[in-house]
């Protein structure tokens, strides 16, 4: 049975970490003067995600255009970020896209391509690279409490996914957006980034 749904998802960009071996929080790191956290809210907007709710912990950090919320429990790692997200959107919201702010080639095409494949009636839907999963993913709202549930320590979505595979559609997104993320001074290097 095809399921349509009217509702816009949400997104959410996790943001909270230290950048421990970039030396500086990820969500402050600009490449071509623009904050990494902003493109990362730029492009959930380009691809009509609303609202866009910014996750922070490292760095408070005021983003235009987003709700912003601290995770206190940032230290904990991106299970804790993944729950005060899900936690923070309303009752009513239908699905939500996760982006990590450290991936500055995942694009609104990608992330539009996940809508449509929900659109269509997917419950969760990850972008693939190479046949593999990565980000952005998209969960709708009935598997939010299970998908937090799974979400421990550095984990994010990840072991929610491996356990629903059942209901994991994946979306082919090689050919618009690269999960490349940034971890290092040489990887800010190559995208001529500063801190």
């Amino acid at each position: 049975m095809e399921t349509r749904h009217a509702g816009a998802p949400a997104g959410l960009l996790l943001a909270a970490g230290e950048g421990s071996r970039l030396g500086t929080p990820k969500a402050l790191v600009e490449i071509g003067g623009t904050r990494l956290v902003d493109r990362g809210v730029r492009m959930l907007h380009e691809a009509g995600c609303t609202p866009i709710v910014v996750i922070t912990g490292a760095a408070r950090v005021d983003v235009a255009g987003a709700v912003v919320v601290h995770n206190p429990e940032w230290r904990t790692g991106m299970g804790s970020s993944l729950r005060t997200g899900l936690s923070a959107l309303a009752p009513d919201c239908p699905a939500v896209v996760i982006a990590l702010v450290d991936q500055p080639d995942v694009t609104a095409a990608a992330v539009r391509r996940l809508r449509a494949a929900y659109e269509t009636g997917a419950r969760v839907a990850v972008a693939t690279y190479g046949g593999r999963p990565r980000n952005p993913v998209l969960i709708a709202h009935e598997y939010f409490e299970e998908a937090s549930a799974h979400a421990r320590g550095d984990v994010g979505a990840r072991e929610f996914l491996r356990a629903r595979s059942d209901i994991v559609v994946p979306v082919a997104c090689d050919d618009v957006a690269d999960p490349s993320d940034i971890d290092t001074p040489e990887d800010l290097q190559r995208y001529g980034g500063s801190r």
